[in-house]
């Protein structure tokens, strides 16, 4: 996916339908010269939906439309015959969009499956007929409702990407060549840090025809959760992601220190994210021998599973994967 094609933040100006008047008619036909009321009842505004669409994988598709209109509800008519409803605007939207009030930042929904509908904001009701004004002591109401007005409000989508695994790890820590290795998938690889600007998905083939999503997220730096470089831009990412896979590279002055860090930074922007299940891989471990692996291994947090893997000789990768599909099915 190309950089400038990946958007993950979108505000959109939302204006529904305003409902269809009530009719005031009052029967009248060749018998009858003075007929009861059968005005009937306005049909609603249209309202903004919003669709979840597991083939989008992006809101690009929504970044030059700042303004989503939809249809006005239609005025009843006589006979009891009610106004047909304003259209619907359905805007569909990748999985894991979150829908915000722009200005009170509240969230309202999230669409997390293939084909869910949720109501973005709604049209306006359309007015009641005079028929349903009709009493004993006042047969012929000669009044009906006005329809409701449309709502107007600036609104925030947002995607969260969502991915079995996620990849956590500082620039240059090897993300992009190890999702370049177990998945077809084709991130922009290069030996300087911040290669990555757009979170890469990738399907992982794993034995029996299984398979799970792994998403190569943009590097963290220290600091991140306080909004340094666009770390709070990225850290949302993690959020929806079921394992994280931590990865430090086998150069790294200290391996643990580096683990630490963006263990840190994972808590300050978000606590519950530690609850997540966590694996730790020891990148670029084809510049080590046995003897030296062991002595790293000494180094390494006790309280998370780890091992060493090299994603050019593929040392360690099956096993990678094995860990992997075990942690995700564990009850």
């Amino acid at each position: 996916m190309a950089e400038s094609n990946f958007v993950d933040y979108v505000k959109v100006c939302c204006r529904t339908g305003k409902g269809g008047a009530g009719s005031s008619h009052l029967h009248r036909d060749k018998r009858t010269a003075m007929g009861g009321p059968d005005g009937g009842d306005g049909g609603r505004g249209g309202h903004i939906i919003l669709r979840g669409n597991k083939q989008l994988w992006t809101l690009l598709h929504l970044k030059y439309r700042k303004h989503i209109i939809a249809a006005d509800g239609k005025p009843g008519e006589g006979g009891l015959r009610s106004g047909a409803f304003g259209k619907d605007e359905i805007l569909e939207v990748p999985l894991g969009t979150v829908a915000r009030h722009s200005e009170t930042n509240e969230i309202l929904f999230e669409i997390t499956e293939d084909g869910e509908e949720k109501i973005l904001l709604s049209g306006g009701r359309g007015g009641l007929g005079n028929n349903h004004f009709k009493t004993p002591s006042k047969q012929t109401p000669r009044y009906s409702q006005p329809g409701e007005p449309g709502k107007e409000e600036w609104m925030i989508l947002e995607l969260k990407v969502l991915a079995d695994v996620g990849l956590v790890g500082f620039p240059n820590a090897g993300k992009s060549t190890l999702l370049s290795v177990v998945s077809a998938a084709k991130p922009e690889i290069a030996d300087y840090p911040f290669t990555t600007m757009v979170p890469n998905l990738g399907i992982v083939p794993y034995r029996d025809y299984k398979s799970f999503v792994m998403a190569d997220i943009p590097g963290i730096i220290e600091g991140a959760a306080e909004g340094r470089g666009l770390g709070l831009r990225f850290l949302k990412h993690i959020e929806r992601n079921s394992l994280l896979l931590f990865l430090v590279p086998a150069d790294a002055a200290d391996l643990k220190k580096e683990y630490e860090i963006l263990h840190e930074e994972l808590r300050k922007f978000n606590p519950e994210l530690l609850h997540k299940q966590r694996i730790l891989a020891i990148s670029k471990a084809d510049m080590l021998d046995a003897e030296l692996m062991e002595e790293m291994r000494a180094t390494l947090p006790t309280d998370i599973p780890h091992m060493f893997i090299s994603s050019v000789s593929g040392y360690n990768i099956q096993q990678l994967k094995d860990t992997i599909w075990k942690v995700l099915n564990e009850e």
